[in-house]
């Protein structure tokens, strides 16, 4: 059975369409499952993070099939009615191989190198393969992938700098105050990117954090390793007459600070910039509110620009890169049959 994968990432889709597609954790095992009853694959994996929704399968239908069935998942499930051209991107062996070991080295991350992403597909991982949604073929593949990954960030300086989304946001903040010293920031939602986010603030001259998420033990448990506070859920409007700057990165389905909720608070800010970073997807944040005087407001789609400066510093390490992946690539694909290694990529036809 040949490995595939449908996708879409912030490559080739915006912000706004990417949000469309995203798949809560909650969701996803459901979803591995229906993909294999219905025949598409016999074995499956969900990579669902803000730059990239993926679908890798090993299949026994004839690519192009599962590609068309697999796209017919993808948008019946989320109800995504509207026509697909290129936002979607189909990759059969060996560029799914391929692709699959770049977005394990983080090559192809919106910050090149980046090691979140890792963490992030092995998560993905784990979710199929704890609810049997894997098999010979893909757990093969991805245990592979998680090795040219460790290969990539040993032996490569791919990963020097600036490698994550969280200290892009820190960069943006930096920009727009010039200095975070004496700078209060306020940190909603303490998943994985909220905490880095957080603690790279502070490492940089933040003055205070407070912490607010649903789950507000979990709030505490931040706040205290940050020596910041920690708030209700429900309370964090409250706080926005001294904050500064607020990262946002919940699982929240829908906007939770829109412009109607935003003016009077602005008031009792006294027209004092407020820097909104929403790392979310789907988005946190209203893009409405960036009407208002003296909000600025970025999604994760604006931090690519900043990210976009430190590609000229790694491009003489991504040829290294590559050409471990594509060892890597030849030893996987050399145990499967010639057959298995069709070099086609499918377009889509342009109907959702």
């Amino acid at each position: 059975m040949p490995i595939i994968v449908l996708g879409l990432s912030h490559r080739s889709s915006p912000v706004a369409l990417r949000e469309r597609f995203a798949f809560a954790d909650a969701r996803i095992p459901a979803s591995l499952a229906q993909i294999r009853t219905s025949g598409i694959a016999d074995e499956a994996v969900i990579l669902s993070t803000c730059n990239r929704v993926e679908v890798y399968a090993a299949t026994q239908l004839e690519p192009a099939k599962a590609f068309s069935e697999l796209k017919q998942f993808l948008t019946t499930i989320h109800d995504y009615r509207d026509p697909l051209t290129d936002e979607l991107y189909s990759l059969s062996e060996p560029q799914s191989i391929h692709h699959l070991f770049k977005v394990a080295g983080g090559l192809d991350s919106m910050v090149l190198g980046e090691t979140e992403i890792l963490g992030q597909l092995k998560q993905a991982y784990d979710l199929a393969l704890k609810h049997g949604h894997t098999g010979a073929r893909l757990n093969k593949a991805f245990q592979r992938a998680f090795n040219v990954a460790k290969h990539i960030r040993t032996e490569t300086n791919i990963q020097r700098g600036s490698v994550s989304v969280a200290s892009v946001a820190v960069e943006l903040a930096e920009k727009i105050f010039n200095s975070l010293a004496d700078r209060d920031v306020m940190v909603i939602g303490a998943g994985d990117t909220s905490e880095k986010t957080a603690r790279a603030l502070m490492s940089r001259g933040a003055r205070s954090v407070v912490v607010a998420n649903r789950t507000y033990e979990r709030a505490v448990t931040l706040a205290t390793e940050l020596g910041g506070r920690a708030v209700q859920f429900d309370d964090w409007a409250h706080e926005f007459a001294k904050i500064d700057i607020v990262i946002s990165s919940t699982a929240a389905p829908h906007h939770i600070l829109d412009r109607t909720k935003l003016e009077p608070l602005m008031k009792l800010r006294r027209d004092r910039p407020l820097l909104l970073i929403d790392i979310a997807v789907p988005r946190d944040i209203d893009p409405e509110v960036n009407f208002l005087e003296n909000v600025y407001l970025y999604n994760v789609d604006d931090l690519q620009s900043i990210a976009d400066d430190y590609l000229t510093q790694r491009k003489d390490e991504i040829a290294r890169c590559e050409a471990i992946i594509a060892e890597k690539a030849r030893a996987l694909l050399s145990a499967a049959t010639p057959s298995h290694t069709s070099h086609v990529t499918h377009h889509l036809p342009n109907h959702a």
